[in-house]
């Protein structure tokens, strides 16, 4: 398993009891916000005035409430948060049991949005992702019946155990936040993100994703185990009763509202980028374009995801202004999914992360 790049700083200290991830029931399953929200670091209007200060306690609380139930997984957490600033996707990628599902239902509880979980399968049909038309007999209509697409956050899980067809079912969605069924438009929640897991492709029974999907993600996270320590830590909570299927009880709390987090991806908009940092993003995605290992670099579409990532870690960090090391940081997750090798790269043992890590040594960091 690759190690994801420089960590995401972390001003809290390490609170409430890590719980391990849990397996989930195979048909879609939703579970509403947590009823009462806990005291808000901030509220909606101090974020809104569009200051830094305001969205870093909001993430910092957040974060402070996923860690309850996650352990060992911080870097997964900071870059979980970069994602709802940005409002953009996220593609998991590791073993079973390295708290991918959890991660993802915690982080929904903590900001009050709806979640529903997919397990993806040979046989799952696109109408069992968006939803299908269905004829009433008493009233002689059709009727919309709902997908489980009609959510805040979306776990599609072991996304690439399920054809392209099927896969496919989520582009529209991803990329305009709405679904045709019928050839109706439907508008999806304004939070709508999806947050899609996929076992390594030499395991069996997977399927690749298609190119203009991986495209659609703004991140490729990689979940590992957790270090030695904190894996006996959640052993010993685990012993002491600590139970991963009931977060209220574990003391998860909401921290924030949709209304906050929209707010908070407004007030990310305003970070300021000089034009030496843009030309420095440019740089580093363009190189990736002439490079001998790849047969596909990055897209302009990278450049902004790279832009708007940097903007968000700066903010989280309290600043209104990136720095090369914002962009350094995000770098890997951002591009590690846009760049495919050529076959002799490959088995000469060489990674997306050996590549990034080359562009960002090589590509002239601004003063």
């Amino acid at each position: 398993m690759e190690n994801q790049n420089a960590p995401i700083t972390n001003t809290l200290s390490e609170t409430g009891a890590p719980l391990p991830d849990s397996p989930m029931p195979t048909a879609p399953t939703q579970m509403a916000p947590i009823a009462t929200p806990a005291a808000a670091a901030v509220s909606a209007n101090e974020i809104r005035a569009g200051a830094t200060a305001p969205v870093a306690a909001l993430c910092s609380a957040i974060r402070a409430q996923v860690k309850k139930a996650v352990v060992g997984q911080d870097e997964v957490i900071g870059q979980f948060l970069i994602a709802v600033l940005v409002g953009g996707h996220v593609l998991l990628e590791g073993v079973p049991g390295v708290a991918k599902t959890l991660a993802s239902k915690t982080l929904a509880a903590s900001i009050g949005a709806t979640f529903k979980r997919i397990q993806f399968t040979p046989d799952l049909m696109p109408s069992d992702v968006s939803g299908t038309s269905v004829f009433n007999m008493r009233t002689q209509e059709f009727s919309l019946q709902k997908g489980p697409i009609f959510t805040d956050l979306l776990l599609a899980d072991e996304i690439n155990r399920t054809p392209p067809k099927t896969q496919a079912a989520l582009l529209e969605a991803m990329q305009e936040r709405r679904v045709t069924i019928d050839g109706v438009s439907h508008e999806l929640s304004s939070l709508f993100t999806v947050f899609a897991t996929q076992n390594p492709l030499d395991y069996e029974g997977t399927y690749p994703l298609p190119e203009a999907q991986v495209d659609r993600f703004l991140l490729k996270i990689l979940v590992d185990y957790p270090a030695p320590e904190a894996e006996i830590a959640l052993l010993e909570r685990i012993h002491r009763g600590f139970d991963a299927h009931e977060l209220a009880e574990s003391g998860i709390e909401s921290v924030a509202t949709p209304e906050m987090i929209l707010a908070a991806r407004a007030a990310v908009k305003k970070v300021n980028v000089s034009e030496g940092m843009v030309r420095y993003i440019y740089q580093i995605v363009a190189r990736t374009r002439n490079l001998a290992t790849l047969s596909l670099g990055a897209s302009p579409r990278a450049g902004i995801a790279l832009l708007e990532s940097s903007k968000a870690l700066a903010a989280m960090n309290g600043r209104d202004y990136i720095v090369p090391e914002d962009v350094k940081t995000v770098a890997p997750p951002v591009m590690r999914h846009r760049l495919m090798l050529r076959a002799e790269s490959e088995m000469e043992g060489l990674r997306p992360d050996d590549i990034v890590k080359s562009v960002l040594g090589a590509v002239e960091v601004p003063r």
